[in-house]
């Protein structure tokens, strides 16, 4: 579903991606680690068709970008730091303007099944202002995955969010992962990603350093080998 072969992106004279190579099968929940500075983030930015890499080539769900970039962002649901929304809408409202602009069809029955998978049917018609940052965080997946993409990329979803929240997002994320879709999420969080991803992979000096099945990792020894391929 997701293919990068030879990954470099330079930033002026300063590389940050140095020949890295990543592959995910369909229904794969992969969390991609690493310290500050390693890339992930950039590295979202170049999947997601919001930045164009150096050299290299990336492949999802059978396009190539950039050349194909209009065709992926019909393939993909984001969520980034920004949740993107309009906080003088509804929850409803939000969504149904993300919907039209994919101009889908049967759009308010997606809506109100979206905003039941991330819990917030209940407050579809309050102003998203008033939601706190875990609901806003909820509805942006809502929005992310409203035109039903193949695969899903989260920014580090749980930044900023309280226990409760970070707990009521893991829940989310499992349905969507039970659902089959493809999903890579990066995070500074090694426990959460053992619990949550299908594969942890490790990024370090602009390359994939490890990349390790969740089912075979000891969730103990995580931070070992963290630490011993980030050296941080």
């Amino acid at each position: 579903m997701i293919k990068v072969r030879k990954l470099i992106k330079r930033f002026g004279l300063k590389p940050v991606l140095r020949g890295l190579d990543f592959d995910v099968q369909q229904g794969e929940f992969v969390a991609l680690l690493g310290p500050n500075g390693a890339g992930k983030t950039t590295f979202l930015r170049i999947l997601a068709s919001l930045s164009k890499p150096s050299m290299g080539e990336v492949w999802i769900a059978g396009y190539r970008l950039p050349q194909q970039a209009g065709l992926v962002r019909r393939a993909l649901g984001v969520v980034s730091h920004q949740p993107l929304l309009y906080g003088d809408l509804t929850a409803e409202e939000n969504l149904h303007f993300y919907g039209r602009m994919y101009d889908l069809p049967d759009l308010h029955a997606r809506v109100q099944e979206g905003l039941r998978i991330v819990g917030l049917y209940d407050r579809r018609r309050d102003l998203v202002r008033q939601y706190s940052r875990g609901m806003q965080q909820r509805l942006a997946i809502a929005r992310a995955i409203l035109h039903d993409p193949e695969v899903l990329l989260f920014d580090e979803p749980h930044t900023g969010l309280d226990q409760e929240a970070s707990a009521m997002l893991d829940s989310v994320l499992r349905e969507i992962a039970a659902r089959g879709r493809t999903v890579v999420m990066t995070s500074h969080d090694l426990a959460r990603s053992v619990d949550l991803a299908s594969r942890v992979d490790i990024l370090s000096k602009g390359v994939i350093a490890a990349s390790v099945s969740a089912s075979e990792l000891d969730p103990v020894r995580l931070p070992e080998l963290y630490r011993s391929v980030t050296h941080d």
